[in-house]
């Protein structure tokens, strides 16, 4: 069973192919200015680069000139014996789990478009242009909402009328939850262990942290929306809802106004200007106070959400730094483990400043082991189409 995982921007297509016989990567690729009058297609299959001009006025186009590429290189036996086309979907209202896209579906995510201002709309557009344009193959939509569904109640209401929550959908939901079940999955592997407890800590554009026990989501970051937990690289976080009308009445805006500058001109980037870590780092090292400032607000809150978790599970069997800045920033993760003697967490910053790729940071009298491991949300979307579609009879 061939299944292609597609990554969707407004202009931009990105995408692994899987043959989940045996859960190889057979190609990955993108297609880039979508709509423009010239696009740029590329694939890499093995150690075979190949990039070309196309045209791809849309997405199904895009999708189409993209697996006639792949069958050329040999990746793809033909376009018809693509199984599935995957979707790492963010939101819907009411619909979470792995579904097959029906325009039921998709109107549920709209309905929660301004839930998820930056993900849903691109999403919603292009899976119903290849609905439309290429209904021959599935589309799979696994919401990043479902590995969450174990969350259990205390960490799932707000304190508010309990009919927000059952009409209305109004509760922590949680999100990236494709990175977090990849997480809770390695890492139990590798520690040999099923019912450990694991802190996943998924730091980069977009950040959580999830407590996860015996392979389960027990609370994440994350709540009603993507914008929310974490200060993230351009949206806000957690945030007073109280400071909306005095924002309304001091600056003379609307709440949509406010509230788009909350999603696209807050977190790393209000703070100080950048959204990029890297640049932060650099400016903060050569004494720029607004990057320190940026840094020190990131760190205080991935602590703060990392002490409750410890809290919650009565301890940790494995903290796990992934994403871009998990596994790319060391001065990240030295912040975040400084002063935790208490808890028996002892990170080895000579192992921190050198390791790339899979592997413990911690030292040896270190109670809770420290891991830097690169996610792989790809994978567990192929595996959840490959799963939906096994359930209804397709090969």
């Amino acid at each position: 069973m061939f299944v292609l995982v597609a990554n969707l921007g407004s202009t931009s297509f990105k995408y692994r192919l899987f043959d989940m016989t045996s859960e190889k990567l057979l190609a990955r690729g993108a297609v880039e200015r979508i709509g423009s009058p010239i696009s740029k297609a590329t694939a890499q299959v093995g150690e075979q680069r190949q990039e070309r001009e196309i045209h791809a006025p849309d997405h199904a186009v895009a999708v189409t000139l993209c697996l006639q590429q792949l069958v050329e290189m040999g990746a793809l036996p033909s376009a018809d014996q693509l199984a599935a086309i995957g979707f790492k979907a963010v939101h819907a209202d009411g619909v979470s789990g792995v579904q097959l896209v029906t325009e039921e579906v998709l109107r549920a995510m709209e309905a929660f478009s301004d839930v998820a201002p930056a993900h849903n709309p691109p999403y919603i557009a292009a899976m119903r242009l290849l609905a439309r344009e290429l209904p021959h193959i599935p589309l799979v939509a696994a919401f990043e909402t479902g590995f969450h569904e174990t969350i259990p109640p205390e960490n799932r209401f707000y304190a508010v009328p309990q009919e927000w929550y059952h009409q209305y959908g109004i509760r922590r939901w949680g999100f990236h939850g494709a990175s977090h079940r990849y997480i809770a999955g390695r890492t139990a592997e590798l520690l040999n262990n099923p019912a450990a407890k694991i802190i996943s800590c998924h730091l980069g554009g977009s950040s959580s942290l999830c407590a996860i026990h015996n392979g389960k989501s027990l609370a994440n970051s994350l709540g009603m929306s993507p914008q929310t937990g974490l200060p993230h690289n351009n949206r806000v976080g957690d945030f007073d809802p109280f400071a909306l009308p005095v924002l309304m009445r001091r600056t003379g805006r609307s709440l949509e106004e406010i509230l788009k500058d909350l999603a696209s001109r807050s977190g790393l980037l209000g703070l100080c200007g950048s959204n990029d870590l890297r640049d932060i780092e650099a400016r903060a090292t050569n004494g720029d106070e607004s990057a320190k400032l940026a840094i020190d607000v990131f760190v205080a809150a991935i602590r703060h959400y990392l002490g409750a978790y410890l809290l919650m599970m009565n301890g940790a069997d494995a903290i796990v730094f992934t994403g871009g800045i998990g596994e790319n920033s060391a001065l990240i993760r030295s912040l975040v483990c400084r002063n935790l003697d208490w808890f028996g967490i002892y990170l080895d910053e000579e192992k921190n400043n050198t390791m790339r790729g899979e592997g413990t940071i911690h030292q040896p009298t270190s109670r809770v082991a420290l891991w830097i491991m690169p996610t792989n949300e790809e994978i567990i979307v192929a595996r959840q189409a490959a799963d939906i579609l096994s359930k209804r009879g397709v090969p």
